[in-house]
C-alpha cells in the first residue's frame, strides 16, 4: 500500500471511531445528540471521512459525509449563538 493509501486509511479509521463513539455514547444515554461533545465527534468523524472519500474519489460518500459534517457544524454554531457551553 502506498503512503497516500495508508494516510487515507488512517483518516478513515479515526473518522469511523469518532462517529461510532458518538453513536455508542448516545445510545447508552451518556450523551444526547444535541450536546456539544456529540456534535464535535460527529463533525470531526464525518469531516475526516469526507476527506477520505474525496481522496479516493467516492463521490456519493463524499456528499453524504459533507452534509453530515455541515449539519453537525451548524448545530454547534447554533448552540454557541444560543449561549450553550461548548
Amino acid at each position: 500500500m502506498s503512503p497516500d493509501g495508508l494516510v487515507a486509511q488512517a483518516i478513515a479509521y479515526i473518522g469511523m471511531l469518532c462517529i461510532l463513539s458518538a453513536f455508542t455514547l448516545e445510545t447508552r444515554d451518556v450523551l444526547h445528540s444535541k450536546q456539544p461533545l456529540y456534535l464535535w465527534l460527529m463533525a470531526t468523524g464525518s469531516g475526516l471521512l469526507g476527506v477520505r472519500a474525496y481522496l479516493v474519489s467516492e463521490w456519493a460518500f463524499f456528499v453524504l459525509e459533507f452534509v453530515w459534517f455541515l449539519a453537525a457544524a451548524l448545530a454547534l454554531m447554533r448552540g454557541k449563538k444560543d449561549g450553550l457551553a461548548a
